[in-house]
């Protein structure tokens, strides 16, 4: 599912009557402006654009029903239906064939990974709206003085500050830092990692950042895994210390690393 401004048909005369909009099937600034309400309202990065997470969040019926059959798979799929939503488990075989998800240790640390920083598989864009108090805390670096307060609440100015040069953005002025802002379960960030997911994945995810929160969440996640070897981290074993590792790994610290242990506990069970 991928609607926006522009889109036509009977998937936006649906969703304009969820927003208690007349439904007629054109997604124009009104729709937008609506779907960006209800995006914040539910955490969600407020950009107007409906993708599989917003729309399975939107008509929970099409997340998990009993309609829904389950993909062909080497592992037990069928295990984990009330524990993610359907869209990603329906994402599960084609993605662990392209990224080496060789075994059910390697499923289980990469889901739990995925589901604590996505907050359960809901967040697939970053969030950058900071108070000015905030980015002094979070980015004390790029927000010296009272400089902070020109860019509080802008998501737009203060990505394209925080990353301008680096990780293959341009300058500030660029706003690259904004357009190749953390998408997907892992938060796919810089120009050059979109750049490179793009080659992989054989879709310009360059020229359509978007397409990396909207069809490829999981798949971008797995990329991540993948390039940075992180899976023969994975194969060490089911302990609590081997989370920890995975952990930094994809954190670089340890935050939130009680729940991800239970995440892992959890698809593992199910799935071994």
């Amino acid at each position: 599912m991928f609607l926006k401004i522009g889109s036509t048909g009977d998937e936006v005369k649906k969703l304009q009557t969820k927003l208690g909009l007349t439904p007629d099937g054109s997604f124009g600034p009104v729709t937008a402006g609506k779907v960006k309400e209800w995006q914040t309202k539910n955490n969600l990065q407020a950009d107007g654009i409906v993708g599989d997470i917003s729309w399975g969040l939107l008509f929970p019926s099409t997340t998990q029903t009993s309609n829904f059959i389950i993909p062909s798979s080497n592992f037990k799929l069928e295990k984990l239906k009330a524990k993610i939503p359907d869209p990603v488990i329906a994402q599960i075989p084609e993605t662990s064939a392209r990224f080496n998800i060789t075994n059910v240790l390697r499923l289980a640390h990469f889901l739990a990974q995925c589901a604590n920083e996505s907050g359960g598989f809901k967040v697939v864009s970053e969030n950058l709206n900071y108070s000015a108090d905030r980015l002094k805390v979070i980015f004390p670096k790029y927000f010296p003085g009272n400089l902070s307060d020109s860019y509080a609440g802008n998501a737009m100015k203060i990505a394209s500050r925080v990353y301008a040069g680096r990780m293959g953005n341009g300058d500030e002025a660029s706003g690259e830092g904004y357009k190749f802002r953390g998408r997907g379960y892992l938060q796919l960030t810089g120009k050059n990692n979109y750049t490179s997911f793009a080659t992989y994945i054989g879709e310009d995810t360059v020229s359509n950042p978007d397409l990396v929160s909207t069809k490829y969440p999981l798949a971008s996640a797995a990329f991540y895994f993948d390039s940075n070897k992180i899976w023969s981290i994975c194969d060490r074993g089911d302990s609590a210390e081997t989370v920890k590792v995975v952990t930094k790994s994809v954190n670089g610290g340890i935050i939130g690393l009680p729940e991800r242990i239970k995440y892992f506990n959890d698809y593992y069970n199910l799935l071994k």
